[in-house]
């Protein structure tokens, strides 16, 4: 046996002769990017130890295919593929998010408004079922209902033990162009205009303020005059108020949010000059400010939490989204990454998109907005049913059973749960990621 597969037959044996009635979770390496939550039903589960899936297990520079386990981070990734002057179709914009979680949470970025989400860009996963079975399954096979819905599904269908995926030429650095609009219809004319002509390598943006959208247009490039580094002292996202333009190597480009977690470090006082100067070499990174909180979320606990989501809005119902939100809420700075579905995912319910006109949508990212006098989550929760949008389940979320499955898709998610977990051992989707009070 190869060193992958001794791994995955020792997952499998445990799998298929556990006794306890428990439910199972994961024990990965590295920290969730599930936003903390001191109501975590996992913290209670029987793990299974999937800590040493880690490797990237090839990389076919001719063929540009990258064979790995799920719990490669995707700055590991980075480093061993620009070796080879290539890089993935999507990198998430955090240093340890992790391949696998990238499929399971459902990972957009700035190349998505051209080449979709990381799972529209795999192209085989192998999968451990509940009861130790190792399957193969790929978008066009006999198994292709459990490729296409272990995206989305926050680990309730199986282990993800193995992903095979595209990789893209890069190059070195990335050339950064700074547009900025006052008007949300000026804004989304641009979006367009760049959507339809495919004319920039990465396209994301920040909505500073009600009168200061910017997008952020980036593209491969042989040589730079200069690197500007975010790792300490400089903001990114501060650095788009003021910047027409920039240069950065392309692994910074890539986690160019990290150090600050966009804008999150700030809840620390981190934006604070002495305090990052003195700290901030020894704080400021995703991964370290999420191990904080999460080993004081009993410490932390709020009765009611920040605001802390992305949802994906149909860019035909964008207005009508803005409309509300400026409304009731008018919080910024809010992140905005277009990204194209190539094909409805179907995990979403028909229903709630039948009536979209294009395959454009916006993931609007809103982090750290403080609550007010109601529930801020499941307000946007009803907001997104009114738009045809729907939401990503990595932190709190407030719907009853009923409503939730207006938006994910039941009849496909019972269908591949028999296959995989017949006997509900990881949980089904909503009483794992709906736990919050």
């Amino acid at each position: 046996m190869t060193n992958h597969e001794k791994k995955i037959h020792r997952i499998a044996e445990k799998l298929r002769n556990r006794k306890s009635k428990k439910p199972v979770s994961l024990k990965k390496k590295v920290v969730s990017h599930k936003v903390p939550n001191p109501n975590d039903i996992r913290y209670g589960d029987q793990k299974i130890d999937v800590s040493d899936l880690n490797e990237i297990l090839e990389i076919d520079v001719e063929k540009m295919i990258c064979v790995a386990e799920p719990g490669v981070t995707f700055t590991d990734l980075v480093k061993a593929t620009m070796k080879h002057k290539l890089a993935p179709m999507l990198v998430p914009e955090l240093k340890t998010i992790t391949i696998g979680g990238a499929v399971s949470g459902c990972s957009v970025e700035s190349t998505s408004y051209r080449l979709g989400g990381f799972h529209d860009n795999c192209l085989e996963y192998e999968v451990i079922t509940a009861k130790g079975d190792i399957i193969t399954c790929s978008p066009n096979g006999a198994s292709s209902d459990i490729f296409h819905m272990m995206h989305g599904s926050f680990g309730t269908l199986g282990v993800l033990s193995k992903l095979t995926f595209r990789l893209m030429p890069a190059k070195p650095f990335v050339q950064m162009t700074y547009e900025t609009f006052g008007t949300l219809q000026e804004y989304k004319n641009a979006i367009w205009q760049h959507y339809e002509d495919r004319d920039v390598d990465f396209m994301d943006g920040i909505i500073h303020a009600a009168d200061k959208h910017v997008l952020c247009l980036g593209s491969f490039t042989d040589r730079a005059p200069y690197a500007s580094s975010y790792e300490w002292m400089k903001i990114y996202y501060k650095s788009t108020l003021s910047r027409k333009t920039d240069y950065m190597k392309t692994a910074d480009y890539y986690f160019r949010y990290d150090t600050d977690a966009h804008w999150m470090a700030g809840t620390y006082g981190m934006e604070i000059p002495l305090l990052r100067f003195l700290f901030g070499r020894q704080v400021l990174t995703s991964t370290k400010m999420l191990e904080t909180a999460r080993n004081l979320r009993f410490f932390m606990k709020k009765s009611k939490p920040d605001v802390v989501i992305d949802v994906f809005v149909p860019f035909c119902n964008l207005d009508r989204f803005f409309e509300i939100y400026m409304q009731e809420f008018k919080y910024f700075p809010i992140w905005i990454v277009p990204f194209k579905i190539k094909d409805m995912y179907p995990w979403v319910n028909p229903e709630l998109v039948k009536d979209n006109e294009n395959d454009l949508y916006i993931d609007v990212a809103i982090y750290g907005m403080k609550q007010g006098n109601k529930n801020y989550y499941k307000r946007i929760e009803e907001i997104l049913l009114e738009v045809n949008g729907t939401k990503t389940l990595i932190s709190y979320n407030y719907y009853d059973e009923e409503t939730f499955w207006k938006s994910w898709s039941k009849e496909n998610y019972t269908k591949v749960k028999q296959q995989v977990d017949p006997d509900n051992i990881f949980r089904d989707l909503y009483s794992k990621t709906n736990y919050s009070k």
